[in-house]
């Protein structure tokens, strides 16, 4: 019988190339992570189709009325009757949070059944002693899944933008509330970055499948709830001051009064500043990670 060892050397020593047969085996490896990965995508775009299809009639259910129905507005008890409102922002909310909250699994995964599981069981140290250096290892191992997560996520956020239309606050929530602010930029696609290169880290820390993918969970959770509650602060704010009393549009992200002449706020025009802000604090962790994957790699093999 063929051991799961056996198979990943082999298949890395393939007639096309240790290099393309390296990359075929991690596939098969984690051809399970794959498929499920794949499901979920589909599901999710098609999901988001779907909601975009019936995203005309929601705004109808958020839309001003009239009792009864005058100068240009429908009737209230039209409008009260249209369901598809709670639908759409109920599935918008559902994936965007499912985005946000992707950190999570991928460094379990990453930490448990991508690295750690493999240096338990001996299958890495196996491949090492065969045509696979270690750090050819390592690189295959984080370039697959990488380009997979941000292939899949990139997508997503594409496809959750386009099924968001004009983004009415009603119905997909305010730009500056955390799961949308994650669910509609770069940063869905940064955070599971870092949270591959993490879990790779602890993995190659920990050496075993369960800790690692315990400890890698904690540190991207560590990471997610940092940034999260020090987002207002990587972007310079605005101060609005004006003798009399005044009121901020919604499309503010109000941080504190002073008296009642004085605010401090975020307008919506420093979504992209923030994103970009978040984004390369959180590629720089991920950039951090993987080089002290390599560096302890290197140190604790010949």
């Amino acid at each position: 019988m063929t051991s799961p060892s056996a198979t990943a050397v082999s298949s890395a020593r393939t007639p096309s190339g240790p290099r393309g047969g390296l990359f075929r085996a991690v596939l098969r490896l984690h051809r399970t992570a794959l498929v499920l990965w794949g499901l979920a995508l589909a599901a999710a775009t098609a999901y988001l189709i779907w909601l975009h299809t019936i995203g005309g009639e929601a705004r109808r259910g958020t839309s001003p009325c009239a009792i009864p129905a005058s100068d240009g507005l429908p009737s209230c008890a039209a409008v009260d009757a249209i369901t598809a409102d709670e639908t759409y922002s109920t599935g918008i909310a559902l994936v965007t949070t499912a985005l946000s909250y992707l950190v999570f699994p991928v460094a379990a995964w990453a930490g448990g059944a991508l690295i750690g599981r493999e240096l338990e069981s001996g299958t890495a140290q196996l491949a090492w002693t065969q045509s696979v250096t270690p750090a050819r290892w390592l690189a295959a191992k984080l370039a697959v899944p990488a380009a997979l997560l941000t292939a899949g996520t990139g997508t997503l956020v594409v496809v959750n933008r386009w099924a968001q239309g004009d983004g009415n606050p009603n119905l997909v929530g305010d730009w500056y509330f955390e799961d949308v602010f994650l669910g509609i930029g770069p940063t869905a696609v940064a955070y599971p970055l870092a949270a591959l290169a993490l879990g790779t880290l602890t993995g190659l820390l920990l050496r075993r499948a369960l800790p690692a993918a315990g400890v890698a969970c904690a540190a991207a959770f560590v990471l997610y709830n940092l940034l999260e509650r020090n987002r207002e602060n990587l972007w310079p704010t605005v101060t609005r001051s004006e003798s009399h009393g005044f009121e901020l549009p919604r499309s503010a992200w109000q941080l504190g009064w002073e008296g009642s002449t004085s605010a401090t706020f975020h307008p919506r025009s420093h979504f992209w500043p923030l994103q970009y802000a978040e984004t390369g604090i959180v590629l720089a962790v991920a950039a951090a990670a993987t080089l002290a994957a390599f560096w302890l790699l290197r140190r604790r093999t010949p």
